[in-house]
């Protein structure tokens, strides 16, 4: 049987929880120094990286559950890895209840959104959630990246939606308070 979208949505956002804590576990394995020094990526360091992951995922959950989002917030909230990695696993949680609560037809609702340039932007739920999706992975490769020049080695992200991986994965979903769909 097909996956509906809404259902596709809420494997995505477990993915997105299960591969951000990876990553940040991975993180938390560097010294302080580690995670802040400058690194070969669009945001030029793993600390920058992660931190703007967690500043975008919280301005889209904004502007999808309303009233929209907060405007200069600051580009590295969670200067320490411990503290991003909390309040990273905290908004991924609450992308899987918003993602848990959706249907067919509140992927259709259109959400408008202010990136204070002037322009009216007015998006659908699945579109939005489709670019937060693709944002996510993007970056996530980017700090992946980095992460390999490091003494640190990079966590396995690439196994969450094969069947005969979820086993593997399933101790780690509980840790998150998470359970597989």
């Amino acid at each position: 049987m097909a996956t509906s979208l809404a259902e596709q949505f809420r494997l995505m956002a477990r993915n997105n929880a299960w591969a951000n804590a990876r990553l940040h576990a991975a993180c938390l394995r560097l010294s302080p120094e580690e995670f802040a020094a400058p690194r070969t990526g669009f945001f030029p360091s793993l600390r920058r990286t992660l931190n703007h992951i967690l500043v975008v995922d919280r301005a889209y959950l904004a502007d999808l559950k309303g009233p929209g989002r907060a405007h200069g917030a600051d580009p590295i909230p969670y200067p320490d890895a411990v503290d991003l990695a909390a309040a990273q696993a905290e908004t991924d949680r609450e992308l899987v209840r918003f993602c848990d609560g959706l249907d067919e037809a509140g992927l259709d609702r259109v959400v408008a959104i202010d990136r204070r340039d002037g322009i009216a932007y007015r998006e659908t739920v699945a579109a939005i959630l489709s670019h937060l999706f693709q944002h996510q992975i993007h970056h996530r490769g980017q700090a992946h990246a980095m992460l390999s020049a490091t003494r640190v080695a990079p966590p396995q992200l690439d196994e969450f939606f094969l069947a005969s991986d979820a086993p593997r994965r399933d101790a780690e979903l509980k840790r998150l308070g998470l359970e597989r769909r």
